[in-house]
């Protein structure tokens, strides 16, 4: 059932952030806020360049990328509907030393640094719901740095396909196996071995750009501790 409030913003009513605005507070925002598309590959903001903008994506995930001085790049994040590109603002900083990239397509609503920055101090609510996925977002790029350091590839992998799953509601991803393995800094045919193995498994299907995810809770079987670590920390701190 639609909820009086997305009735009155249904445009901004499926990032969850931008959902916690009142009318008049979207009403303000509206001639400041751009909906772009979020197409696989496009760089949102690059590592070290100052944020200019923030993103409230509401379709699609956007991946938060390390890049290393060898040319080599590491996922240490992602983030969808529930979130915004561009935490650091929150910080004080304008730089950030990480790179966002969009993983799936979709689209986001783009606003001007100086804009959020004003408006989290007329609304303290919307500071707090920032400050608290802020907090959520800081727990899995911890939790990430653990399973890439502890863990298989497989295991990553079947935790990394249910965090996109939980972040899109479809089975299907559009996902190459050589995007998979830039984002998870692994040689693309360890992620063909691996997701062959899933296959074979039962776990998911596969076809010409996309995974099919087919078992979800073989795939948690499959997945180490830190998929249901990081759910539980964002639920707990993201509740309403």
């Amino acid at each position: 059932m639609m909820t009086v409030r997305q009735a009155l913003l249904p445009e901004f009513s499926s990032n969850r952030l931008l959902a916690t605005l009142s009318a008049g507070d979207i009403d303000r925002l509206r001639p400041h806020l751009e909906r772009i598309a979020l197409t696989q590959g496009r760089t949102l903001h690059k590592a070290h360049a100052p944020l200019d903008h923030v993103y409230f994506p509401d379709t699609g995930i956007v991946s938060l990328i390390r890049p290393l001085k060898d040319g080599a790049t590491i996922e240490v994040g992602l983030l969808g509907r529930e979130g915004m590109v561009g935490t650091m603002l929150l910080t004080g900083a304008n730089t950030t030393p990480l790179e966002a990239m969009a993983q799936m397509p979709g689209s986001a609503w783009r606003l001007p640094a100086t804009v959020l920055l004003e408006t989290m101090e007329r609304h303290p609510g919307f500071k707090a719901s920032l400050f608290r996925f802020a907090q959520a977002l800081l727990l899995q790029i911890y939790q990430s740095a653990a399973c890439n350091g502890r863990h298989t590839l497989e295991q990553r992998l079947a935790r990394w396909l249910l965090m996109v799953r939980d972040r899109v509601d479809r089975d299907e991803l559009p996902l190459k196996h050589e995007f998979i393995s830039l984002l998870l800094g692994t040689r693309r045919p360890s992620i063909s071995v691996a997701i062959a193995g899933f296959k074979a498994a039962g776990l998911v299907a596969t076809g010409h750009g996309y995974i099919v995810m087919l078992d979800r809770q073989g795939l948690e079987r499959t997945a180490c501790e830190c998929y249901r670590t990081i759910l539980d920390q964002s639920r707990g701190l993201m509740r309403d």
